[in-house]
């Protein structure tokens, strides 16, 4: 069961949105310069992967044939759906 700050989610105290605490809550370039910095650190003590050609070149197969499916599935939802799409019907 989640504890009161859990539940809250990203709202303040008055429901409003708020920006979220820690990593979460810095801008983008922050946090890139945070990750950049922690590449840069396991890198230098041996503990990354470095990735050869063949390791990239077959990772990017794998993650491009599941895009490939992905967009196919959306695609057969439509044709499911009909014309129409998922439009209120009366």
């Amino acid at each position: 069961m989640p504890n009161r700050n859990q539940d809250q989610g990203n709202r303040g105290g008055d429901g409003r949105h708020s920006k979220g605490r820690g990593f979460a809550g810095m801008d983008a370039e922050q946090q890139r310069q945070i990750a950049s910095a922690g590449g840069r650190a396991a890198h230098a003590s041996g503990h990354a992967h470095e990735f050869s050609p063949e390791e990239a070149r077959e990772a990017g197969r794998k993650g491009g044939e599941a895009r490939s499916l992905r967009s196919r599935g959306s695609d057969r939802d439509m044709q499911d759906r009909g014309a129409s799409g998922g439009g209120r019907r009366t």
